[in-house]
């Protein structure tokens, strides 16, 4: 493996803040972190990052060269033309020193997933975690899920000891899935001690293109809890209610939608029912596709996408 000193560096001045933090406290702070181009139905990491980055007055602590990391023929960037050339959206992967609404500071871990050097990046994550003395890392995302959104949204908890999870039904057994840089960063930090656990949000597959921020809310919750820190979640509140309020305007609009909805409440219903199943869907009942949820949830969806475009 190359060094993986020679992909990322560190502001002195941003660290020597950090330090002389850990030694009033007697720890280093907490790491978060959510990476885009995994899995992320309703953008629920994604809105989370958002919603942390937008209490403003983050400092950037690290900074990844994203040109060893990154494809940028599989992920093009945006540039803008306007009679010339005028604009490059540069993609960023970095660690944010931000602080929650008591002060406490802790770490942010954001921007595009690697798409090479997974080991290589996994280690400097390592040696930034080891550099700050942090206690705990925690990731998030979103995955799409045969779950209503008339229901409470659950999390998959996982981690590096069950300990940490102990208070979190389990909903899988073993099961393989395509690996992400955030997982290995998570099973190797495990292997060489460190503690670090991750909430995979439960999102409606019928929800899952487009933001939705009920997701990245619940999500948030969970790491708020985890973690101690308050994380200002009123603020991302109305937008998430907004949200829930628009979706069931388009399903009390459509009674195909509604009929599907339903058949998705029952399926959750008898999975309450008999919790400690290994798998989240109970059996005996066909999950309805994507497709069915029919054109009014479809048009909403996009008319979610559009507004997104539009704010980047």
């Amino acid at each position: 493996m190359l060094d993986p000193r020679d992909i990322y560096d560190v502001d002195v001045d941003v660290a020597e803040r950090v330090d002389a933090t850990a030694r009033s406290g007697g720890s280093g702070p907490v790491l978060l972190h959510a990476v885009r181009g995994f899995v992320d139905a309703g953008q629920a990491g994604q809105v989370a990052v958002d919603h942390l980055v937008a209490g403003g007055a983050g400092e950037r602590l690290v900074t990844f060269d994203v040109d060893q990391l990154v494809d940028y023929r599989s992920r093009r960037p945006v540039m803008t033309f306007d009679e010339g050339w005028t604009a490059y959206d540069a993609p960023e992967l970095a660690v944010d020193l931000l602080h929650d609404a008591q002060g406490t500071p802790f770490l942010l871990l954001h921007g595009l997933e690697p798409d090479v050097q997974w080991e290589r990046w996994v280690a400097a994550v390592r040696q930034v975690v080891d550099r700050f003395d942090v206690p705990l890392v925690v990731g998030l995302h979103g995955i799409p899920m045969g779950v209503p959104h008339t229901r409470p949204i659950s999390v998959t908890a996982h981690a590096t000891r069950p300990e940490l999870v102990a208070d979190h039904t389990s909903f899988f057994g073993a099961v393989q899935v395509p690996a992400s840089a955030s997982a290995l960063l998570e099973l190797r930090l495990g292997e060489s001690g460190h503690d670090a656990m991750g909430f995979a949000v439960h999102v409606p597959h019928y929800l899952a293109q487009a933001p939705y921020p009920a997701a990245g809310l619940a999500g948030l919750r969970h790491v708020q809890r985890a973690t101690g820190l308050d994380l200002r979640l009123a603020e991302l509140e109305p937008a998430a209610a907004e949200a829930m309020r628009e979706v069931e305007r388009q399903v009390e609009g459509s009674s195909e939608v509604s009929a599907v909805v339903q058949a998705l409440e029952e399926q959750y219903d008898a999975f309450t029912r008999s919790v400690g199943r290994t798998s989240l869907l109970a059996q005996a009942t066909d999950l309805p596709t994507a497709e069915e949820i029919g054109a009014e949830l479809e048009r909403f969806l996009a008319t979610q996408v559009d507004d997104a475009d539009g704010d980047v």
